[in-house]
């Protein structure tokens, strides 16, 4: 414990004993002791001061300097209310919704070693028959390493797209994540293993991940997937590689590729490949987004449902016109059954984002679905407040 502290410590320990001994005095009074006894008094009362002082100062063995000063919490949240009709036999959707709650609890053990992680609650409340659950979404140890490289072992968050490792609500434009970071990326994605990370001068970084794989049911659904290290099956590899490129200011070039060893839990063998490019772009008050990306699964079982070849892609222009306001547009296509020529969905969002903070954003934008295929489609608005610390 720092020496300032110590004395703060003694300070208040001989206010404490002053009050207690002037609330005693007047039962001393038919027998108030003499100038020297009360000398010999106070310095007893000193010797128990300096005693209990050091008490506390070895009980906090250093607390002003604990393991606290090198732990941080942070987190974010969002609300929101969908207000869509629904076509096709698609019921209205008229629902408030605290999509999710998350808290991120970092520690530095060291200079070079440190400690990640995320818990969120979805929807709310969890347990049986409850619409929510509880996720750990990340807990991965990094260090620092010579030559520019950082390692992460444990529990993170796969290296791809635009959303899935900045999706807090005021980093992005509309209420709902965009429909193909869901479909096709499902973010959010995460996976257990480990991840090299190499960063140059350049404004280039390299990563490379080996981690356990999504694991579909014979429908072939990539979002349905996600094993989420929840008694994850590992005997199927997946590895993910990616280049981005943040050299020149306001913008950001990525792409990723991995290939899963085993895509399926059907039991027939369904090797997958992942592809996947994108665009950030910030000049002023103008933004663009712009990702692809595509899955082709290698099976015959696939090929039969028409899940073999799964794509997406969506264009999000935005112009800011002040500091706390921007207004979007976001054209969405993803087919989730390509290998048959069916089932394009085609989604278009217009809207605005309010910040009156720069950590807290309040939203509104409407929604408008085509599908091809004649699934339901939802039309109409949705509202949203989010935050992130």
């Amino acid at each position: 414990m720092k020496p300032a502290h110590t004395e703060v410590i003694r300070r208040r320990i001989a206010i404490v004993t002053a009050a207690l001994v002037s609330f005693a005095m007047p039962a001393f009074a038919e027998d108030s002791p003499s100038n020297q006894e009360l000398h010999e008094m106070m310095k007893e009362q000193q010797k128990q001061i300096d005693a209990t002082a050091d008490a506390v100062e070895n009980a906090g063995g250093g607390q002003a300097d604990g393991w606290f000063n090198d732990t941080t919490l942070g987190g974010y949240g969002e609300l929101h209310f969908n207000f869509l009709e629904g076509s096709d036999g698609a019921e209205n959707k008229s629902q408030a919704d605290f999509h999710r709650f998350v808290l991120f609890v970092n520690h530095d053990f060291s200079e070079s070693i440190r400690f990640y992680s995320e818990l969120e609650l979805e929807h709310a409340l969890a347990g049986d028959g409850k619409p929510g659950e509880v996720e750990l979404e990340q807990a991965f140890i990094q260090f620092d390493l010579p030559h520019d490289l950082t390692a992460n072992t444990g529990l993170f968050l796969v290296p791809v797209g635009i959303l899935n490792e900045t999706h807090e609500p005021p980093t992005f434009y509309g209420v709902e994540r965009n429909p193909v970071e869901k479909a096709i990326i499902p973010s959010t994605w995460w996976e257990g293993g480990a991840m090299l990370t190499r960063r140059f001068d350049n404004g280039i970084s390299t990563d490379v991940a080996v981690h356990t794989g999504l694991q579909t049911d014979d429908t072939f659904e990539i979002r349905g997937g996600r094993q989420k290290v929840a008694k994850a099956n590992a005997s199927d590899v997946a590895i993910t590689g990616r280049v981005v490129y943040r050299g020149h200011p306001g913008l950001e070039l990525g792409a990723t590729v991995q290939w899963s060893e085993d895509v399926a839990a059907s039991g027939e063998n369904t090797p997958g490949t992942l592809v996947e490019a994108h665009m950030v772009y910030e000049r002023g008050p103008f933004g663009l987004r712009a990702l692809y990306a595509r899955w082709d699964l290698h099976s015959d079982a696939a090929e039969d449902v028409g899940a073999d070849e799964q794509y997406g892609f969506y264009v999000e222009p935005s112009y800011k016109l002040a500091d706390c306001v921007g207004v979007f547009a976001r054209y969405n296509q993803y087919n989730t059954l390509a290998g048959n020529s069916g089932g394009t969905m085609r989604q278009y969002d217009v809207g605005f984002n309010f910040w009156p903070h720069e950590q807290v954003v309040l939203k509104v934008d409407g929604q408008f679905q085509r599908n091809d295929n004649g699934a339901a489609e939802l039309d109409g608005v949705n509202i949203g407040m989010g935050f992130n610390f």
